[in-house]
């Protein structure tokens, strides 16, 4: 007889939903055959690989190049991979993998918990399930699967420190979720659909020398040309609203300016979690604009940091910056709107 079962692999990273108790905290000790083995029997095919073991703050720009050549290597024979990882740096990892893996071609989604594996009433027995099941079913992608939903994601933002709703899709409604009746998965209509001539590709050159500011009345502007001197390649702003910027005693449109002719790329994102960036419709907008700063649309923070990262490890300069944030690589930012 045939087997039908499909066929997935299980890469453990570490993170919360393997941590054991220690006299220093909660530290990453079990792997992913035991995660397997407290999970129980699956309607797949599962083969457990580990390759880190790390609570995700300490996951950085090599660990992500190794995590996507890992998936690389090894994706050839599955159906779909599953990464199981810390929820802190997560939507960091998901969206740069989404830049590293441009055309990836099977589902990978990442997962993770709130509380351990290990523990009583912990959360990542279903955060597991629902992860095979997407690795299973969805469409090739990077994905985040967490409290019964399936994000692309690129599009996700952590934002709650303990609560088991801790991601949400921003901008993007969720590709899938778990019925009701908590028996299937239910995708949506509106599910990204990757081009079906695309060749998957890893690329796992970054700069990591980028900044994230957060715009706050009485931030002085001097500190940007500070982060230029020290050898940032390139900021990401949080402005305010649509993507205003003051002028007034502290200009910071005009240090945004001085930065950009000398080459640095700097994108403006919004403070706000919902909606987009508009340069145009504001004063304080269309004054940064006129200076050279690149909109984020509707982009998140995380995915502009590790999009003007890998930009930049490509050697990009700043009119290639301009253009590639003006492209949709694989659903992280809106394209139609101004």
């Amino acid at each position: 007889m045939t087997n039908t079962k499909k066929k997935i692999l299980l890469l453990s990273t570490g993170g919360t939903i393997a941590s054991v108790a220690s006299e220093e905290g909660l530290v990453p000790g079990q792997s992913g055959a035991e995660l397997l083995h407290t999970l129980g029997g699956q309607p797949y095919e599962i083969t457990a690989k580990d390759i880190l073991s790390l609570d995700s703050s300490n996951i950085q720009p090599e660990e992500w190049a190794y995590i996507a050549e890992q998936i690389y290597q090894l994706r050839r024979g599955y159906d779909g991979i599953v990464v199981s990882h810390g929820t802190d740096t997560m939507a960091y990892t998901a969206s740069m993998l989404t830049f590293m893996l441009q055309g990836i071609d099977l589902p990978v989604v990442l997962t993770g918990s709130q509380v351990p594996m290990q523990a009583i009433l912990s959360d990542a027995p279903d955060n597991l399930r629902v992860a095979f099941a997407a690795a299973a079913t969805c469409k090739p992608g990077i994905y985040i699967a967490f409290n019964r939903q399936i994000m692309r994601g690129c599009r996700c933002v952590k934002i709650r420190t303990t609560g088991f709703d801790a991601f949400k899709s921003i901008n993007m409604d969720p590709v899938a979720q778990v019925t009701s009746d908590g028996i299937d998965i239910k995708h949506s209509a509106n599910e990204y659909v990757p081009s079906e001539h695309a060749i998957c590709t890893l690329n796992t050159k970054v700069n990591p020398h980028v900044a994230m500011v957060k715009l706050f009345p009485g931030f002085d502007p001097a500190m940007l040309k500070a982060m230029v001197d020290a050898g940032c390649k390139g900021i990401v702003v949080e402005a305010y609203g649509l993507g205003g910027m003051n002028y007034m005693r502290r200009n910071m449109v005009k240090a945004v300016g001085e930065i950009i002719k000398q080459g640095i790329p700097v994108i403006a994102c919004s403070q706000c979690l919902y909606e987009r960036t508009d340069l145009t419709k504001y004063e304080v907008g269309r004054a940064a604009l006129l200076e050279g700063a690149i909109s984020g649309r509707d982009m998140t923070s995380e995915s502009a940091v590790t999009k003007l990262m890998w930009a930049l490890g490509q050697e990009m300069d700043l009119e290639e910056i301009r253009a590639f944030f003006n492209k949709d690589i694989a659903g992280e930012v809106t394209i139609a709107r101004p």
